[in-house]
């Protein structure tokens, strides 16, 4: 009887880019601004592009738009993947052990601080650092596979 296969991998591209900012703490922020942020910045440009492809047209106007919009999402997820990264390493040099309980603090805060700077209230202020610190630990599990 014949038997057919199939064998291949995934794996994700990589992009390296090495900025020395002098100081750790400072290369991990940058990076994680600069990678995340171009995360914000796909996201935004793949909906701009699904709108104008739905709408079948295409203006300058609409073009500027998404050009702003890119931008703006770019720096508020960038700022946000800075805010975590520098918070998880300065965390990890006070507790000096590498491990979870960094990535829960670190996200718990991270999510405090743009919540407060929305303005959003002292109630969602709370619920944001508490949801912060769940995906941030989450992701850290996950990362690490403590599940396998």
């Amino acid at each position: 009887m014949p038997s057919s296969t199939f064998s291949g991998t995934v794996s994700s591209p990589k992009l390296s880019v090495a900025i020395d900012m002098g100081h750790p703490f400072l290369n991990l922020t940058v990076d994680g601004f600069l990678k995340i942020g171009a995360v914000g910045v796909t996201k935004s440009l793949a909906e701009d592009t699904y709108k104008a492809i739905d709408k079948g047209s295409l203006s300058k106007s609409n073009i500027e738009h998404a050009l702003k919009k890119m931008c703006k999402e770019g720096v508020y997820w960038g700022s946000v993947a800075g805010v975590y990264v520098g918070t998880e390493y300065g965390i990890e040099r006070i507790r000096g052990t590498r491990d979870w309980k960094n990535a829960m603090l670190a996200g718990a805060v991270t999510g405090a601080v743009v919540s407060a700077v929305s303005s959003k209230g002292k109630d969602k202020v709370v619920v944001d650092a508490i949801t912060g610190g769940a995906i941030a630990t989450a992701s850290k599990f996950l990362n690490d596979h403590y599940f396998y």
